[in-house]
């Protein structure tokens, strides 16, 4: 089928191919990435359910992308709530509706697993992702968002 697009959930199998992409990803803005603690991270994520789920995103049966999700008990917000931590399309496989499916598929999955709410961060150039978010009924909120780096 032509332009087929699926989700996979993440397997240990699973794990160079993802670290790949996240290498790739990262590079856009120059964050840094250890591939070798990237791998142990999902080992640990993988094995345990209420940390969150992860998918590779699939074009035509190729490997163009994934998608993150943590989970977060949230006393305000009533429950699970989750925060959309990596969302990553090859350069190829952008601009071909791919995203668009991604972010159905994550509101989808969204009303299965009972979350209450997903929040995400982009970045502030990345104006594409950011008129993708808003045509998916993602809004801008309110609050600031602020990090601590505990040392």
């Amino acid at each position: 089928m032509e332009n087929e697009i699926r989700f996979k959930s993440l397997t240990h199998s699973d794990i160079d191919t993802i670290v790949l992409l996240m290498q790739d990803f990262y590079a856009i803005d120059h964050y840094p990435i250890d591939t070798e603690k990237s791998k142990e991270l999902f080992k640990t994520f993988i094995e345990n359910e209420s940390l969150g789920k992860s998918w590779l995103i699939y074009r035509n049966n190729e490997v163009v992308g994934y998608v993150i999700l943590t989970f977060i008990f949230s006393f305000e917000y009533g429950g699970t709530i989750a925060f959309l931590d990596e969302l990553y399309l090859s350069e190829k496989a952008r601009g071909k509706g791919i995203g668009k499916a991604a972010i159905q598929f994550i509101q989808t999955e969204a009303l299965k697993l009972k979350l209450k709410i997903i929040y995400l961060e982009v970045e502030g150039h990345n104006e594409n992702a950011q008129k993708l978010y808003i045509a998916h009924d993602f809004a801008v909120h309110h609050r600031k968002l602020m990090k601590y780096t505990v040392k």
